[in-house]
């Protein structure tokens, strides 16, 4: 289903970013892989670029084809780094990349973002999601944070809030909308990458091995990359402004825990 397609996925240097972009190889398409670092081992075409700025993502998207079929939103800080640049990153740079890329995907294409389960309080905390997602453009991100009182420890879980809220707010925007672009997300727990050391730092090993133990294992960079290359490809053509729990059933565990059923 990715054959012949181009497929632009950030985040190619390591865990799942890695195996997204080589599968979606394997599965046929072309890639265009971005990371801040090179990876050690290519699948396509390679990038080097920063979505922490908008130059940055100016000059990536300076270097990009005239068309593309899709991209795959994977790169993403742990939180370690402190709220602005988990915020810049996470959000704001990964919004504005695609608002800059969608002149160029085709007719039915599509945007998928790896969120996070992290992001489940979008709902309880939705005016502020609803506040930040608002903001156009891509902003000053530190004033942002100064501007609303935003603490750090919150950078990691509020980024895939609004992540979540802007993927659903998206699907039915002009930009995307009117050329059929399709918005989604999938939201892993926790994986078995890299990061996943800051992210116990990050959030704590009792949250985190608390999810783990609901699911029985820690997922893997080969868990999710299937979810996402379905997304972008033409089996998930009816599919948008979904978000898509990619994690062994840990959201169906909280729903049943938060919601008592």
């Amino acid at each position: 289903m990715l054959f012949g397609k181009t497929i632009l996925v950030t985040g190619v240097a390591s865990g799942i970013g890695a195996r997204t972009a080589e599968l979606a190889g394997q599965m046929g398409a072309e890639v265009i892989g971005i990371d801040v670092r090179e990876p050690v081992v290519g699948s396509g075409a390679f990038i080097k670029g920063d979505l922490s700025t908008p130059s940055g993502i100016a000059e990536i998207v300076a270097r990009l084809p005239a068309r593309l079929d899709a991209l795959a939103n994977v790169a993403g800080l742990s939180g370690n780094t402190g709220i602005v640049a988990t915020l810049a990153v996470n959000f704001y740079g990964l919004r504005a990349l695609s608002e800059a890329v969608a002149p160029r995907l085709r007719e039915g294409s599509a945007i998928v973002s790896v969120a996070s389960i992290a992001g489940y309080g979008w709902r309880a905390n939705l005016e502020r999601a609803k506040t930040l997602t608002g903001i156009e453009g891509f902003p000053d991100v530190a004033a942002v944070v100064a501007d609303h009182g935003l603490k750090n420890e919150e950078g990691y879980p509020l980024s895939k809030e609004l992540l979540l809220l802007w993927t659903m707010r998206a699907a039915h925007q002009p930009l995307f909308k009117n050329r059929g672009i399709r918005v989604n997300a999938v939201s892993p727990g926790p994986v078995e990458t890299p990061i996943l050391k800051q992210f116990r730092a990050v959030l704590g090993d009792a949250r985190v091995d608390s999810d783990i133990t609901r699911v029985g294992r820690a997922g893997t960079a080969a868990d999710i990359a299937p979810a996402v290359l379905f997304l972008c490809s033409d089996g998930g053509r009816w599919i948008n402004g979904a978000n898509l729990a990619t994690d062994g059933g840990l959201e169906a565990s909280i729903n049943a825990e938060v919601l008592g059923f």
